[in-house]
């Protein structure tokens, strides 16, 4: 089986070609730096994403947040409802955490703006 996956870690967007038996990659290829073929292995084993959202604030309003690394794809909505129960205290500031360790492997949910 064929995977192709465009790669997104610079504006070249090589369109990768992963070759698969089962689960195991016997190939990549269409990549023009070593970072294609990283990006291209992960994405088929193990798929990675920056969560980014908003959480309310007691007393009003919302906060823009988001993970301060990527973190597993196929657990984002098992990150989701951990977030929905966090509620912003003021004063916040750009980069506060508001859950450390998310994930479980040290990526952290913090704030990406000021809210006094």
């Amino acid at each position: 089986m064929q995977q192709e996956i465009i790669c997104t870690n610079c504006p070249m967007g090589c369109h990768v070609i992963v070759t698969l038996e089962g689960d195991q990659i016997v190939s990549i290829t269409g990549n023009t730096c070593p970072r294609g073929e990283a990006y291209a292995r992960a994405e088929v084993t193990d798929p990675k994403r920056t969560i980014t959202t908003t959480v309310g604030i007691i007393g009003g309003g919302v906060l823009p947040v988001k993970s301060d690394r990527a973190v597993s794809k196929r657990r984002i909505s098992e990150f989701m409802e951990k977030i929905h129960q966090v509620y912003a205290v003021r004063p916040v500031h750009i980069g506060d955490k508001l859950i450390e360790d998310l994930d479980g492997d040290g990526a952290n949910l913090v704030a990406t703006q000021n809210a006094e």
